[in-house]
Protein backbone atom coordinates (compact mmCIF):
# COMPACT_ATOMS: atom_id res chain seq x y z
CA UNK A 1 0.00 0.00 0.00
CA UNK A 2 0.84 3.39 -0.53
CA UNK A 3 0.09 6.37 1.54
CA UNK A 4 0.21 9.60 1.01
CA UNK A 5 0.27 12.16 4.22
CA UNK A 6 -0.45 15.46 3.09
CA UNK A 7 -0.15 18.94 5.51
CA UNK A 8 1.99 19.68 8.42
CA UNK A 9 3.16 22.99 9.32
CA UNK A 10 2.60 22.70 12.68
CA UNK A 11 3.67 19.77 14.97
CA UNK A 12 -0.26 20.20 16.28
CA UNK A 13 -0.74 18.78 12.28
CA UNK A 14 2.71 16.90 11.42
CA UNK A 15 2.93 14.42 14.60
CA UNK A 16 -0.70 12.55 14.19
CA UNK A 17 0.72 12.16 10.79
CA UNK A 18 3.88 10.85 11.88
CA UNK A 19 1.57 8.35 14.69
CA UNK A 20 -0.18 7.22 11.66
CA UNK A 21 2.69 6.08 9.45
CA UNK A 22 4.43 4.57 12.20
CA UNK A 23 1.28 2.56 12.68
CA UNK A 24 0.85 1.46 9.20
CA UNK A 25 4.82 0.64 9.05
CA UNK A 26 4.71 -1.96 12.00
CA UNK A 27 1.50 -3.13 10.29
CA UNK A 28 2.53 -3.62 6.59
CA UNK A 29 6.26 -3.18 6.56
CA UNK A 30 6.38 -3.22 3.10
CA UNK A 31 4.07 -0.27 2.69
CA UNK A 32 5.17 3.35 0.72
CA UNK A 33 4.08 6.19 2.89
CA UNK A 34 5.27 10.61 1.26
CA UNK A 35 4.89 13.56 3.01
CA UNK A 36 3.60 16.03 1.23
CA UNK A 37 4.36 19.60 3.13
CA UNK A 38 5.71 23.00 2.97
CA UNK A 39 9.09 24.22 3.19
CA UNK A 40 8.74 26.64 6.04
CA UNK A 41 6.42 24.11 7.69
CA UNK A 42 8.05 21.71 10.72
CA UNK A 43 7.39 18.41 8.11
CA UNK A 44 10.14 19.74 5.92
CA UNK A 45 12.67 19.77 8.82
CA UNK A 46 11.26 16.72 10.67
CA UNK A 47 10.50 14.40 8.15
CA UNK A 48 14.24 13.70 6.85
CA UNK A 49 15.73 13.02 10.51
CA UNK A 50 12.53 11.13 11.14
CA UNK A 51 13.60 8.76 8.13
CA UNK A 52 10.35 9.95 6.28
CA UNK A 53 10.51 10.80 2.34
CA UNK A 54 8.69 14.16 1.85
CA UNK A 55 7.76 15.89 -1.15
CA UNK A 56 7.42 19.82 -0.51
CA UNK A 57 4.85 22.01 -2.45
CA UNK A 58 4.59 25.88 -2.98
CA UNK A 59 1.82 27.31 -1.28
CA UNK A 60 0.68 29.70 1.71
CA UNK A 61 -2.47 30.67 3.48
CA UNK A 62 -4.71 32.96 2.78
CA UNK A 63 -5.88 33.57 6.51
CA UNK A 64 -4.82 35.95 9.34
CA UNK A 65 -1.32 37.11 6.95
CA UNK A 66 -3.65 40.16 6.01
CA UNK A 67 -4.43 41.86 2.43
CA UNK A 68 -1.08 41.08 0.48
CA UNK A 69 -0.71 37.95 2.38
CA UNK A 70 -3.98 36.82 1.11
CA UNK A 71 -3.26 37.94 -2.25
CA UNK A 72 0.03 35.90 -2.44
CA UNK A 73 -1.90 32.95 -1.01
CA UNK A 74 -4.55 32.86 -3.42
CA UNK A 75 -2.14 33.38 -6.56
CA UNK A 76 -0.47 30.42 -5.45
CA UNK A 77 -3.40 28.17 -5.36
CA UNK A 78 -3.59 27.25 -9.20
CA UNK A 79 0.12 26.48 -9.32
CA UNK A 80 -0.59 24.20 -5.91
CA UNK A 81 -3.02 22.54 -7.91
CA UNK A 82 -1.25 21.96 -10.86
CA UNK A 83 1.40 20.24 -8.61
CA UNK A 84 -0.69 18.02 -6.66
CA UNK A 85 -2.27 16.64 -10.00
CA UNK A 86 1.23 15.85 -11.41
CA UNK A 87 2.47 14.30 -7.68
CA UNK A 88 -0.44 12.26 -7.70
CA UNK A 89 0.39 10.67 -11.23
CA UNK A 90 4.27 10.22 -10.38
CA UNK A 91 3.06 8.47 -6.55
CA UNK A 92 0.02 6.88 -7.92
CA UNK A 93 -1.38 6.42 -4.06
CA UNK A 94 -3.47 4.13 -2.56
CA UNK A 95 -5.15 6.94 -0.29
CA UNK A 96 -4.74 10.38 0.61
CA UNK A 97 -4.68 11.36 4.28
CA UNK A 98 -4.69 15.42 4.94
CA UNK A 99 -3.65 16.25 8.13
CA UNK A 100 -4.70 19.70 8.07
CA UNK A 101 -2.08 22.68 7.17
CA UNK A 102 -1.73 24.46 3.47
CA UNK A 103 -0.23 21.85 1.36
CA UNK A 104 -3.28 19.02 2.91
CA UNK A 105 -5.94 21.53 1.10
CA UNK A 106 -4.79 21.30 -2.96
CA UNK A 107 -3.65 17.75 -2.76
CA UNK A 108 -6.53 16.20 -1.25
CA UNK A 109 -8.47 18.09 -3.19
CA UNK A 110 -7.16 17.05 -6.43
CA UNK A 111 -6.73 13.54 -5.37
CA UNK A 112 -10.67 13.39 -4.27
CA UNK A 113 -11.33 14.56 -7.83
CA UNK A 114 -9.14 11.84 -9.57
CA UNK A 115 -10.92 9.63 -7.71
CA UNK A 116 -7.92 8.62 -5.16
CA UNK A 117 -9.66 7.38 -1.95
CA UNK A 118 -8.92 10.36 0.78
CA UNK A 119 -10.17 11.31 4.23
CA UNK A 120 -9.01 14.06 6.26
CA UNK A 121 -7.72 14.03 10.41
CA UNK A 122 -9.22 17.27 12.29
CA UNK A 123 -7.57 17.08 15.68
CA UNK A 124 -9.58 20.36 17.11
CA UNK A 125 -13.04 20.37 18.37
CA UNK A 126 -13.14 23.43 15.51
CA UNK A 127 -12.33 22.41 12.58
CA UNK A 128 -9.97 25.05 10.20
CA UNK A 129 -11.07 26.37 7.40
CA UNK A 130 -9.47 23.45 4.90
CA UNK A 131 -10.52 20.72 6.53
CA UNK A 132 -14.08 22.25 6.54
CA UNK A 133 -13.83 22.16 2.65
CA UNK A 134 -12.77 19.23 2.38
CA UNK A 135 -14.83 17.32 4.67
CA UNK A 136 -17.49 18.02 1.27
CA UNK A 137 -15.09 16.13 -1.00
CA UNK A 138 -13.56 13.17 1.03
CA UNK A 139 -14.43 9.87 1.94
CA UNK A 140 -14.02 9.72 5.71
CA UNK A 141 -13.62 12.45 8.08
CA UNK A 142 -11.85 11.35 11.20
CA UNK A 143 -12.77 13.73 14.04
CA UNK A 144 -11.31 13.55 18.05
CA UNK A 145 -13.92 15.54 19.74
CA UNK A 146 -17.89 15.51 19.43
CA UNK A 147 -18.50 19.16 18.99
CA UNK A 148 -16.32 18.31 15.49
CA UNK A 149 -19.11 15.96 14.70
CA UNK A 150 -21.33 19.00 13.75
CA UNK A 151 -18.98 20.42 11.00
CA UNK A 152 -18.54 17.06 8.83
CA UNK A 153 -21.34 14.86 6.95
CA UNK A 154 -22.23 12.20 9.40
CA UNK A 155 -22.40 9.13 7.06
CA UNK A 156 -18.36 9.76 7.01
CA UNK A 157 -17.39 11.16 9.81
CA UNK A 158 -15.96 8.93 12.89
CA UNK A 159 -14.87 9.79 16.12
CA UNK A 160 -11.59 7.63 16.79
CA UNK A 161 -9.45 10.57 18.45
CA UNK A 162 -6.15 12.44 17.88
CA UNK A 163 -2.98 9.65 16.97
CA UNK A 164 -0.37 10.20 19.32
CA UNK A 165 3.18 8.42 18.66
CA UNK A 166 3.36 4.85 19.98
CA UNK A 167 6.40 4.81 21.81
CA UNK A 168 5.16 7.93 23.62
CA UNK A 169 1.70 6.39 24.39
CA UNK A 170 3.47 3.04 25.78
CA UNK A 171 6.05 5.17 27.72
CA UNK A 172 2.78 7.40 29.37
CA UNK A 173 0.76 3.80 30.04
CA UNK A 174 4.15 1.94 31.17
CA UNK A 175 5.08 4.85 33.45
CA UNK A 176 0.93 5.91 34.96
CA UNK A 177 0.64 5.47 38.28
CA UNK A 178 -1.84 6.70 40.69
CA UNK A 179 -1.32 9.41 42.99
CA UNK A 180 -0.04 8.72 46.49
CA UNK A 181 -2.21 11.02 49.03
CA UNK A 182 0.73 11.46 51.27
CA UNK A 183 3.25 13.12 49.30
CA UNK A 184 3.25 17.47 48.67
CA UNK A 185 0.88 17.77 45.32
CA UNK A 186 3.29 17.74 42.08
CA UNK A 187 2.11 20.16 39.64
CA UNK A 188 3.62 20.42 35.91
CA UNK A 189 3.58 23.58 34.02
CA UNK A 190 3.37 23.23 30.11
CA UNK A 191 3.39 25.94 28.24
CA UNK A 192 4.14 24.47 24.39
CA UNK A 193 7.14 23.28 22.87
CA UNK A 194 8.20 27.45 22.77
CA UNK A 195 7.23 27.73 26.64
CA UNK A 196 4.52 30.54 27.35
CA UNK A 197 5.67 33.71 29.05
CA UNK A 198 2.07 34.19 30.16
CA UNK A 199 1.52 30.81 31.71
CA UNK A 200 5.18 31.04 33.44
CA UNK A 201 3.89 34.28 34.93
CA UNK A 202 0.69 33.43 36.27
CA UNK A 203 1.95 30.14 37.97
CA UNK A 204 5.11 31.93 39.33
CA UNK A 205 1.98 34.39 41.14
CA UNK A 206 0.62 31.81 42.75
CA UNK A 207 3.60 29.83 43.74
CA UNK A 208 4.77 32.88 45.59
CA UNK A 209 2.05 33.05 47.57
CA UNK A 210 0.99 29.36 48.13
CA UNK A 211 5.17 29.54 49.44
CA UNK A 212 4.08 32.48 52.08
CA UNK A 213 1.02 30.27 52.94
CA UNK A 214 2.66 27.43 53.99
CA UNK A 215 1.79 24.77 51.27
CA UNK A 216 3.77 22.02 50.44
CA UNK A 217 4.18 20.93 46.55
CA UNK A 218 6.66 20.49 44.04
CA UNK A 219 7.02 21.83 40.67
CA UNK A 220 8.10 20.27 37.11
CA UNK A 221 8.18 23.55 34.98
CA UNK A 222 8.74 23.77 31.10
CA UNK A 223 9.32 27.41 30.59
CA UNK A 224 10.50 27.58 27.19
CA UNK A 225 14.17 28.80 26.14
CA UNK A 226 13.12 32.67 26.09
CA UNK A 227 11.94 32.73 29.67
CA UNK A 228 14.45 30.03 31.33
CA UNK A 229 16.53 32.55 33.08
CA UNK A 230 13.96 34.95 34.40
CA UNK A 231 12.16 31.17 35.72
CA UNK A 232 14.84 29.97 37.70
CA UNK A 233 15.84 33.19 39.40
CA UNK A 234 12.32 33.05 40.76
CA UNK A 235 12.38 30.01 41.93
CA UNK A 236 15.71 30.78 43.41
CA UNK A 237 14.05 33.97 45.12
CA UNK A 238 11.14 32.57 46.55
CA UNK A 239 13.44 29.07 48.13
CA UNK A 240 10.97 26.43 45.65
CA UNK A 241 13.63 23.69 44.24
CA UNK A 242 11.58 23.66 41.05
CA UNK A 243 12.68 21.01 37.99
CA UNK A 244 12.85 23.76 35.44
CA UNK A 245 13.59 23.42 32.00
CA UNK A 246 12.91 24.79 28.33
CA UNK A 247 11.69 21.68 27.27
CA UNK A 248 10.71 18.31 28.58
CA UNK A 249 12.36 15.13 26.84
CA UNK A 250 11.16 12.62 28.61
CA UNK A 251 7.11 13.73 28.59
CA UNK A 252 6.09 10.23 29.66
CA UNK A 253 8.35 10.89 33.22
CA UNK A 254 6.78 14.25 33.42
CA UNK A 255 3.50 13.38 33.23
CA UNK A 256 3.52 10.54 35.63
CA UNK A 257 4.97 12.41 38.25
CA UNK A 258 2.92 15.20 38.10
CA UNK A 259 -0.47 14.91 40.14
CA UNK A 260 -2.06 18.15 38.49
CA UNK A 261 -1.25 20.28 35.31
CA UNK A 262 -1.18 23.58 34.05
CA UNK A 263 -1.13 23.86 30.40
CA UNK A 264 -2.09 25.44 26.86
CA UNK A 265 -5.22 23.38 25.15
CA UNK A 266 -3.52 21.98 21.91
CA UNK A 267 -4.58 18.92 20.35
CA UNK A 268 -2.05 16.71 21.41
CA UNK A 269 -1.68 18.10 24.83
CA UNK A 270 -5.17 16.93 25.66
CA UNK A 271 -4.28 13.62 24.03
CA UNK A 272 -1.47 13.04 26.11
CA UNK A 273 -3.59 14.01 29.36
CA UNK A 274 -6.11 11.90 28.43
CA UNK A 275 -3.79 9.05 28.49
CA UNK A 276 -2.45 9.36 31.08
CA UNK A 277 -5.93 10.85 33.15
CA UNK A 278 -4.94 13.57 34.98
CA UNK A 279 -6.72 16.27 36.07
CA UNK A 280 -5.72 19.81 34.54
CA UNK A 281 -6.22 23.85 34.24
CA UNK A 282 -6.28 24.55 30.77
CA UNK A 283 -5.03 28.18 29.91
CA UNK A 284 -6.16 28.13 25.55
CA UNK A 285 -3.42 30.41 23.61
CA UNK A 286 -5.49 33.05 22.95
CA UNK A 287 -4.43 33.81 19.33
CA UNK A 288 -5.46 30.36 17.86
CA UNK A 289 -6.95 29.91 14.71
CA UNK A 290 -10.77 29.76 15.13
CA UNK A 291 -10.37 29.86 18.85
CA UNK A 292 -10.01 26.21 18.71
CA UNK A 293 -7.84 25.53 22.18
CA UNK A 294 -10.57 27.38 24.16
CA UNK A 295 -13.17 25.17 22.18
CA UNK A 296 -11.27 22.12 22.92
CA UNK A 297 -10.87 23.17 26.66
CA UNK A 298 -14.61 23.84 26.68
CA UNK A 299 -15.12 20.48 26.09
CA UNK A 300 -12.80 19.24 28.83
CA UNK A 301 -14.41 21.18 31.67
CA UNK A 302 -17.91 20.43 30.28
CA UNK A 303 -16.74 16.31 31.04
CA UNK A 304 -15.59 17.67 34.13
CA UNK A 305 -12.07 16.64 33.88
CA UNK A 306 -10.58 19.83 33.59
CA UNK A 307 -11.11 23.95 34.76
CA UNK A 308 -10.36 26.69 32.44
CA UNK A 309 -8.87 30.13 32.89
CA UNK A 310 -8.96 32.57 30.17
CA UNK A 311 -6.37 34.77 29.67
CA UNK A 312 -7.15 38.36 30.35
CA UNK A 313 -10.44 37.25 32.19
CA UNK A 314 -9.45 36.55 35.59
CA UNK A 315 -7.11 37.87 37.99
CA UNK A 316 -3.69 36.40 39.24
CA UNK A 317 -5.53 35.53 42.72
CA UNK A 318 -8.82 34.17 41.11
CA UNK A 319 -5.75 31.63 39.17
CA UNK A 320 -4.03 30.92 42.41
CA UNK A 321 -7.46 29.89 44.33
CA UNK A 322 -8.99 27.78 41.67
CA UNK A 323 -5.13 26.16 41.34
CA UNK A 324 -5.18 25.54 45.30
CA UNK A 325 -8.47 23.92 45.48
CA UNK A 326 -7.25 21.65 42.88
CA UNK A 327 -3.93 20.77 44.20
CA UNK A 328 -5.28 20.01 48.42
CA UNK A 329 -8.07 18.17 47.06
CA UNK A 330 -6.91 14.57 46.25
CA UNK A 331 -10.50 13.39 45.69
CA UNK A 332 -10.75 15.95 43.23
CA UNK A 333 -8.00 15.29 41.38
CA UNK A 334 -8.81 11.39 41.38
CA UNK A 335 -12.95 12.82 39.92
CA UNK A 336 -11.39 14.89 37.27
CA UNK A 337 -8.54 12.33 36.66
CA UNK A 338 -10.73 10.06 35.87
CA UNK A 339 -13.13 11.86 33.81
CA UNK A 340 -10.16 13.05 31.75
CA UNK A 341 -9.10 9.35 31.08
CA UNK A 342 -12.75 8.78 29.87
CA UNK A 343 -11.28 10.71 26.47
CA UNK A 344 -8.50 8.39 25.99
CA UNK A 345 -8.24 6.92 22.66
CA UNK A 346 -4.44 5.07 22.05
CA UNK A 347 -6.18 3.04 19.23
CA UNK A 348 -6.75 6.52 16.84
CA UNK A 349 -3.84 5.51 14.57
CA UNK A 350 -4.80 2.13 14.56
CA UNK A 351 -8.57 2.78 13.60
CA UNK A 352 -7.39 4.80 11.12
CA UNK A 353 -4.93 2.74 9.14
CA UNK A 354 -7.67 -0.25 9.00
CA UNK A 355 -9.98 1.95 7.28
CA UNK A 356 -6.45 2.70 4.81
CA UNK A 357 -6.03 -0.41 4.51
CA UNK A 358 -9.75 -1.64 3.52
CA UNK A 359 -9.63 0.89 0.27
CA UNK A 360 -9.04 0.54 -2.96
CA UNK A 361 -6.71 -2.18 -4.73
CA UNK A 362 -2.50 -0.99 -5.43
CA UNK A 363 -2.78 1.03 -8.73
Amino acid sequence: MKLIIAGGGTGGHFFPGVAVAETLKSTQSDSEIVFVGTEKGIEARLCPKLGWPIELMSVSGIKTVGLFGALKGLGKVPGALYQSYRLLKRLKPNVVLGVGGYASGPLVLIASLMGIPTAVLEQNSVPGMTNKILGRFVKKAFVSFNKSCEFFPKAKTSLVGNPIRQKITDAILKNSKNRDSKAPCHVLILGGSQGAVSVNKICLSAFKKLQQEGVSFKVTHQTGSRDLENIQAQYKSIDLDAIVSPFIDDMAKAYSDADVIVSRAGATTIAELALVGKPAILIPYPYAAQNHQEENAKAMVEAGAAMMFIEGSMSDDEFKKELESLMLSTEKQRTMGGAMRSFAKPKAAENIITWCLNQSSPR
